[in-house]
C-alpha cells in the first residue's frame, strides 16, 4: 500500500494587512487607554484589595481548587494578551509587533497581581500562578508569531453553583464576586478552530470550533473542605471531583472582514464562551448531557 502524504499547511504570516499603514489616532488611543487602565487598576487593588501589606513572600497553592485557578491563570493572560494584539493590530501595528507587545502587556498586569500577592497578609508570590501565566501568553504568541493565527484559543465559561451559600465569605455573596472566586461555577475551554487543524474542504464553516472544557465541583475550601454543617445540625460533606466537557463552539471573528473593526472587536471577546450543548464526564456522576448550558451542582 503506498504510503499517504499530509496536505500541505497554509501558514498566515499576516492575517489582518492595514489598509493605509499606522493609524496614529487609534495608536494613542490604545496606548492611552491601556496606561490609563493599568494604572487605575493597581491603584484601586491596592487600596481596596491589599490592605494589609507585609513583607515579600512565597506561597505554595499549586495543590489547591483542583488547579483551577491555575487554569484561570493561563486564560487570563491569554485574553489580555489577544485583547491588546487586536487593539494594536487595529492601529495598524505590524502582526508580530502586536503579538509581542499584547503578550508583554499581559504579563505586565498579571505580575503585578503576583507582586501584590507576595506582599499580602495571608497569600504569597506563586510561582505556579506565574508559570500559568506565562503559559497563556506562551500559547497566544506563538501561534501568532508562528502561524500567523489562533488554531487554539482559551476560554472562559460560568454557570451558577450550590456552594457559595456555605462559605459566601471565600466563594463569593453576589454574582459578579462568584464570577471571581467560585471555581465551582467557572469552567475553562480549549477551542480548536477545526478548519484550521483538519484537512477539510472549501465548502466547511470555518467558524466552526469544537472545545475541550474543564472544571471543578464540591469544593468549599482550597486544598480540603472545611466542616460545614447544615440548619438540623448535620454536617454536610461534598465530594471533590473534577469535570471535562465536550462542546461545539464557534470563532466569531472569522465571520467579519479581516482588518475592519467588527474583526477586532469579535476577537477581542473571543475570551468568552458561548452556551451550546455539551457533553460531561466526572466520577461522581458519570456522564450527563446538557443541552444548552451546565445545571448547576
Amino acid at each position: 500500500m503506498a504510503a499517504q502524504t499530509l496536505p500541505p499547511v497554509t501558514v498566515l504570516t499576516d492575517p489582518i494587512t492595514p489598509q493605509d499603514g499606522l493609524n496614529s489616532a487609534r495608536l494613542v488611543g490604545v496606548v492611552v487607554g491601556t496606561t490609563v487602565l493599568y494604572a487605575l487598576s493597581t491603584y484601586l487593588l491596592g487600596k481596596t484589595w491589599y490592605t494589609k501589606r507585609v513583607p515579600f513572600h512565597y506561597f505554595n497553592d499549586n495543590n489547591e481548587w483542583l488547579q483551577m485557578d491555575k487554569v484561570g491563570h493561563a486564560t487570563t493572560t491569554y485574553a489580555i494578551s489577544r485583547g491588546e494584539y487586536e487593539l494594536f493590530r487595529w492601529s495598524g501595528v505590524p502582526d508580530r509587533t502586536a503579538a509581542l507587545t499584547g503578550g508583554a502587556i499581559a504579563l505586565l498586569f498579571q505580575s503585578t497581581i503576583e507582586v501584590f500577592d507576595g506582599h499580602s497578609e495571608g497569600w504569597g508570590f506563586s510561582k505556579g500562578d506565574m508559570a500559568a501565566n506565562a503559559a497563556g501568553v506562551a500559547l497566544f504568541v506563538g501561534q501568532q508569531v508562528g502561524l500567523g493565527q489562533q488554531p487554539l484559543s482559551l476560554r472562559y465559561g460560568f454557570r451558577s453553583s450550590i456552594y457559595p451559600q456555605y462559605r459566601p465569605e471565600l466563594l463569593g455573596r453576589r454574582r459578579f464576586a462568584q464570577l471571581l472566586k467560585d471555581y465551582n461555577g467557572q469552567q475553562y475551554w480549549l477551542s480548536v478552530n477545526v478548519a484550521s487543524v483538519l484537512p477539510v474542504g472549501p465548502s466547511f464553516p470555518r467558524w466552526l470550533n469544537l472545545d475541550l472544557g474543564y472544571s471543578g465541583s464540591g469544593m468549599t475550601g482550597g486544598s480540603a473542605n472545611p466542616p460545614l454543617y447544615g440548619a438540623d445540625g448535620r454536617p454536610l460533606v461534598f465530594r471533590r471531583v473534577r469535570q471535562f466537557y465536550l462542546a461545539p463552539d464557534f470563532d466569531l471573528a472569522r465571520l467579519a472582514p479581516v482588518g475592519s473593526t467588527g474583526h477586532m472587536l469579535l476577537g477581542a471577546s473571543q475570551f468568552l464562551k458561548l452556551p451550546t450543548p455539551s457533553l460531561e464526564f466526572n466520577p461522581r456522576d458519570g456522564w450527563r448531557w446538557h443541552p444548552l448550558r451546565a445545571a448547576a451542582d
